[in-house]
């Protein structure tokens, strides 16, 4: 039998417990729900018991590893929130290629240690990320038009059930259960102690270009991202960053920023694949233009999270989209108007769709990928903020494939992110792994 650890273990009125429901929200803007107990696991015996604990009191349960979610899904009023964000292992293995990570290991780390060692995983853009989260609703990350979302590198999983049971599950073992785990995100009904991933060997070349715009050749710069975006080289992340200035520039004046990161063999391959960048027509107009240069991948997540600053409020939307320009410039324009200050920003950016991917629960991607991500400091903006990235997308719905979960809004704005026949079968895989719905779902209004 495992006691469960009393100096990990919080209840809702107790000394420790908010500070405790605070660490897991990384966004400045905390929910006001309230489980009725946290605890802190270490290992997956502890997991287990909290189970147990769990089944025993009638409680729901809610997962955390690393507390990334822009809406806090993890947090609900009632039940127990368990948090796995010191599972952190990381063991590589080079014969194989593969690497058994624990949920808390941070994505970024685990990137830059591959790195060094000329190896390579599609983590996520943003530093601090943790791989539980990040790998259940997808993965988006670095060089994924060309290796495919970080989802699809997931081999195997470590997971205890609703029922305490500790199962591993691969194509082979437990398939539906390892089928929902790539990409149902907070809606996955088990407690995942450890992935099995495959690794690549990194590419040798790692550049950029930047090109940044006036926002007055905004319909041209859209435009023509819109008309080259299915045509660029795989290897290339068409990005499109739209600010009202950059600080870190010295520019004050709204902005769009086409910064584009490439991985290649080669530092002629690489400058070659992202040559197409330089094709806007309004080119001449640019402010900065830079076709290539060389980078390293510690380089590029400094210069992101330089437009996701700690102790801000954030609100977060998006969608796929394959509209025309001719489509999504109204809506464009809307964005743009709009836009609150840096660092609020709209992305633009190109995707690879791919029919192989259309069974996995990552199912709505298309062309383009659109999202908000609103930023302010002060509690007393809250009306004035709060509402804009959902507005925004709301009213461009009609052009919308669906969403992505990295970027979700669900509790503010329903949408679709997976196919309706994904969602039949992940209800019955649920009837099954977890009949009495004892882990949250989705998290569906405030």
């Amino acid at each position: 039998m495992v006691l469960l650890p009393t100096e990990r273990i919080f209840v809702r009125g107790a000394d420790g417990y908010e500070a405790a429901r605070r660490s897991t929200v990384w966004n400045g803007l905390v929910p006001q729900r309230f489980p009725d107990t946290i605890m802190q696991a270490v290992d997956t015996a502890e997991i287990v018991a909290a189970i147990g604990y769990a089944r025993d009191n009638g409680h729901h349960v809610g997962v955390c590893s690393g507390g990334r979610s822009w809406t806090a899904s993890h947090l609900r009023d009632g039940g127990l929130l368990l948090d796995v964000g010191r599972l952190d292992h990381c063991e590589v293995d080079t014969d194989r290629m593969i690497a058994h990570v624990g949920p808390g290991k941070c994505a970024s780390d685990f990137a830059l240690e591959l790195d060094a060692q000329g190896l390579f995983f599609p983590a996520g853009h943003c530093e601090g990320i943790r791989l539980g989260g990040y790998l259940l609703q997808g993965g988006y990350g670095w060089n994924s038009n060309a290796v495919g979302p970080a989802c699809e590198s997931v081999l195997g999983l470590d997971v205890v059930t609703a029922d305490g049971e500790r199962v591993y599950c691969d194509a082979d073992n437990h398939p539906d259960l390892y089928w929902a785990a790539r990409g149902s995100g907070p809606g996955f009904f088990g407690v995942v102690t450890s992935f099995t991933v495959r690794i690549y060997q990194r590419p040798r070349a790692l550049g950029m270009c930047l090109y940044m715009y006036p926002i007055e050749v905004a319909d041209e710069v859209f435009s023509w991202a819109r008309a080259i975006g299915p045509e660029i080289d795989d290897r290339v992340e068409l990005q499109l960053v739209t600010t009202r200035g950059v600080p870190a520039a010295g520019i004050e004046d709204p902005v769009i920023t086409v910064a584009s990161p490439v991985f290649a063999d080669s530092e002629e391959e690489a400058a070659k694949a992202l040559a197409a960048l330089g094709s806007c027509p309004v080119v001449d107009r640019a402010i900065t233009s830079l076709p290539y240069a060389p980078t390293t991948l510690a380089n590029w997540y400094a210069a992101v999270m330089g437009n996701y600053p700690q102790g801000y409020r954030y609100v977060v939307d998006n969608m796929f989209t394959s509209a025309s320009a001719d489509e999504l410039l109204p809506g464009i324009r809307e964005i743009v108007k709009t836009m609150p200050p840096h660092p609020s920003q709209f992305i633009l950016t190109g995707w690879k769709p791919s029919a192989h991917r259309a069974d996995l629960v990552y199912g709505l991607e298309d062309e383009i990928y659109l999202a908000l991500y609103t930023a302010w400091r002060d509690p007393a903006d809250d009306e004035r903020y709060r509402d804009w990235a959902g507005s925004n997308m709301a009213a461009m719905s009609h052009l919308s494939t669906g969403i992505s979960l990295a970027d979700e809004n669900l509790c503010r704005r329903p949408a679709p992110f997976t196919t309706d026949a994904n969602m039949a079968r992940l209800d019955k895989v649920r009837s099954s792994y977890d009949p009495d719905h004892r882990f949250h779902s989705w998290l569906r209004g405030e």
